[in-house]
């Protein structure tokens, strides 16, 4: 599961009439409660109903082997992701891409501006973790990238 589908999966669950959702494979397990605050991982969990919904995530268990490597590209600004300049065109980057300094990695859209995103190092592109075309938020991580020295 990476990045993408646990968003989906958040933003679905915010959606749902369901109070609690629990996941575990073998990398992880996420518990979620609508109804409670966060509590310790000992204590059981409070049935109060909070003033506005919002999901908790509660716990969060990586094994040791699930390591993620590389830094996360994150968005400046709130906009509109586009990986190419036009719909017709190919897109800046794509995985496996070695990119210098400078170089145009996307475009975020803000208020009918295109602003280009540059690199701000050496680096090679491990995955993009946006669709072209999504709305992403200020932080909302872009890309997965290796530096190169």
């Amino acid at each position: 599961m990476d990045l993408k589908d646990i968003k989906r999966l958040l933003e679905a669950f915010d959606k749902s009439k369901t109070n609690i959702l629990e996941l575990e494979t073998e990398e992880f397990r996420i518990y979620l409660d609508k109804s409670a605050t966060p509590a310790p991982q000992s204590a059981p969990v409070a049935v109060e109903q909070p003033a506005v919904q919002t999901p908790v995530v509660q716990k969060i268990e990586a094994k040791p082997e699930c390591v993620v490597e590389g830094d996360l590209i994150t968005s400046p600004m709130v906009g509109t992701f586009y990986q190419a300049p036009s719909p017709d065109s190919p897109p800046y980057v794509k995985v496996g891409d070695k990119v210098k300094k400078g170089q145009t990695l996307c475009i975020i859209e803000a208020m009918k501006i295109m602003n280009e995103l540059e690199a701000e190092f050496d680096c090679e592109i491990l995955e993009i973790l946006v669709e072209d075309g999504q709305p992403v938020e200020f932080d909302t991580p872009l890309f997965r990238v290796k530096r190169l020295s």
